[in-house]
């Protein structure tokens, strides 16, 4: 890995992939056509695309049954262990209506209602994310929205999606599934078609074209975010595990040529032991390839010259996970001010989040968390304000509002007021 010294300027960002003019162009082209054509032009695409001709979009109960029979049932007491997790953490971030009432008779408040639909893409074709699926559905389950769709490529072989992420999705509450991935599927949920009606809002991730269609889409209905490759920072001390870091590296190095991989520490020796590491366990990695690209093109070890020094530069990288490797990580979490999720000690790998734990493993990228968060339940909710003013709240208030409106030189806000005021 490349050995960074002080001097030297280290960062996760990679340029934003806005895709190729072609892609984009594709991706309106694709759209339109679903719009104006429908299921039709969802079959065509699934077939163009998938080498799959399906009768039906919609996944049958039978199939989702037959799924469930497949999934060997240890990794079923899994995936349930894991989803009541999910659903418990999330929970916690349930927030409840409020109103306040003054002595004047004014009511103020806010009320948080579930979003109607959303829908969320799980990738698919050549593997199986059931882990997606939890991670969308049950926050959303949580939050109160009564219909959750799912869509997803087809096996190209089965012509079925894999009976894992059925099995999730079965688990986690949604059963509304159709076989159609690609952007294809973004513009259905968005427009709807004759099998699928339109969602408020889309989650999940996908390719470049999935991640255009998101963005085309965007205003016509809501979306999460434009996730971008995996990252992964370390801030370590003296006293971590060489072989343990190296490992937790290369768990995002796997994911994508251009995942980033970074260790920050003061300790020169524990950087060349990494560093070291971490090409011994390449060597037998069965996605070495991609691995290895990810390591050399936006991988690094920098040293730094204190503890101090290393937590201001993990805060400037703002990473999507933070593992903190220290003998003591929690007296470091307090000065922590920008990660999407943050892994204290040696026994919370970046995995255990991933698939298990509860927190939520849809998180900003890309130094994003800067201002971003993982996705939550409030993310699937919305907040109305509420004001109830009083005849004597108005006429105290009256004359003050009266006179900011003329200020923005709006005369009929003015005249709403005053025509209340001479009753």
């Amino acid at each position: 890995m490349k050995m960074l010294k002080i001097d030297d300027q280290i960062s996760i960002k990679r340029s934003v992939d806005n895709g190729t003019e072609e892609q984009r162009a594709i991706v309106k082209n694709i759209i339109e056509s679903v719009r104006k054509n429908g299921d039709q032009a969802l079959k065509e695409y699934t077939e163009k695309f998938d080498g799959i001709s399906l009768d039906g979009l919609k996944v049958p109960l039978a199939e989702i049954e037959e799924a469930l029979s497949q999934v060997d049932g240890e990794i079923l007491e899994i995936i349930k262990e894991a989803a009541e997790n999910i659903r418990s953490f999330h929970e916690k971030q349930l927030r409840p209506s409020w109103m306040t009432t003054e002595e004047n008779g004014t009511v103020l408040g806010q009320k948080i209602t579930p979003l109607d639909s959303v829908g969320l893409y799980v990738p698919g074709g050549t593997a199986a994310y059931p882990s997606s699926v939890l991670m969308n559905v049950i926050p959303a389950k949580v939050a109160g929205v009564k219909r959750i769709v799912i869509t997803s490529p087809p096996d190209k072989k089965t012509g079925k999606l894999p009976p894992a992420v059925l099995a999730a999705a079965h688990i986690a509450g949604a059963e509304e599934i159709y076989k159609v991935g690609g952007a294809q599927a973004i513009a259905a949920l968005a427009y709807g078609t004759e099998s699928i009606r339109p969602v408020d809002k889309i989650t999940g991730p996908g390719n470049i074209y999935v991640a255009l269609a998101k963005r085309e889409v965007f205003g016509d209905v809501d979306i999460d975010m434009i996730a971008g490759p995996s990252e992964i920072a370390i801030l370590a001390d003296e006293k971590a595990q060489p072989d343990e870091a190296a490992a937790d590296l290369l768990s995002q190095a796997e994911h994508d040529p251009m995942a980033c991989a970074v260790l920050v520490t003061p300790s020169s020796a524990l950087a060349e032991a990494v560093s070291a590491e971490v090409e011994r366990q390449l060597a037998d990695l069965p996605r070495q390839e991609i691995a290895a690209q990810s390591i050399r093109n936006y991988g690094a070890i920098y040293v730094t010259e204190s503890m101090d020094e290393a937590v201001e530069t993990v805060n400037s990288l703002a990473p999507e996970h933070l593992e903190i490797l220290t003998e003591n990580p929690m007296e470091l979490l307090g000065r922590i001010r920008h990660a999407g999720a943050i892994f204290l000690g040696r026994f919370s790998p970046e995995p255990v989040g991933d698939y298990f734990a509860g927190p939520n493993h849809v998180l900003p990228t890309n130094g994003t968390a800067r201002f971003s968060s993982p996705l939550n339940v409030e993310d699937f909710q919305k907040k109305s304000s509420i004001l109830l003013y009083s005849e004597k709240a108005l006429k105290d208030n009256g004359e003050k509002i009266a006179a900011f409106a003329r200020l923005e030189g709006l005369e009929a806000h003015a005249r709403s007021i005053e025509t209340r005021l001479r009753k």
